[in-house]
């Protein structure tokens, strides 16, 4: 059953590409009492599955014409993300999503940095959930390259906030 990001104002709140555009992505919920393997989300472009999903029918999303999203909680194991092998194959993976249910848990800034340096994923990473006003600056420096605003924050002014810091003190990671 797709679930799509509520948002209590109308317009764009997700950030990418340093721009305001419309989040067209929906989560897809496989139905818990069936087993995993062959709960696939129909070969339509949007679709967000868990990294569950995605470990159980791998091989056949890779098969879809359009790639999926995988949403990773903040206590995923990033090793259940890669093959056989260790590697982490960007095949038939549009974006990873990363969820943070509140702001103060900083478990997703420490798996993106991962993602980024160990796993060299170089493909979108997006920060979902309780992303802030307040926390967009910090997501971009550890490697977040898109933003789904939380719903009650203002988006516009979540753009502007990537011009706070002008000045950074850690070398090893990017400016926003």
């Amino acid at each position: 059953m797709p679930e799509v990001y509520a948002h209590d104002a109308p317009g764009p709140h997700l950030i990418r590409g340093g721009a305001l555009q419309q989040d067209t992505a929906r989560r897809f919920t496989p139905e818990p009492e069936v087993p995993a393997e062959g709960q696939l989300p129909d070969d339509q472009p949007g679709w967000i599955v868990p990294l569950k999903t995605w470990k159980s029918s791998r091989a056949a999303l890779r098969r879809h014409r359009h790639p999926v999203a995988i949403l990773l909680e903040p206590d995923a194991d990033l090793r259940e993300l890669a093959d056989d092998d260790g590697k982490l194959d960007p095949q038939g993976i549009a974006f990873i999503a990363i969820d943070f249910p509140v702001y103060t848990d900083g478990r997703g800034y420490s798996l993106a940095q991962l993602l980024r340096k160990r796993y060299g994923w170089k493909g979108e990473l997006r920060a979902v959930g309780d992303v802030m006003i307040d926390t967009i600056h910090y997501q971009a420096r550890v490697g977040f390259d898109s933003f789904l605003v939380k719903p009650g924050h203002d988006p516009h002014k979540a753009l502007n906030a990537f011009k706070t810091f002008t000045v950074h003190y850690q070398k090893s990671y990017p400016a926003p």
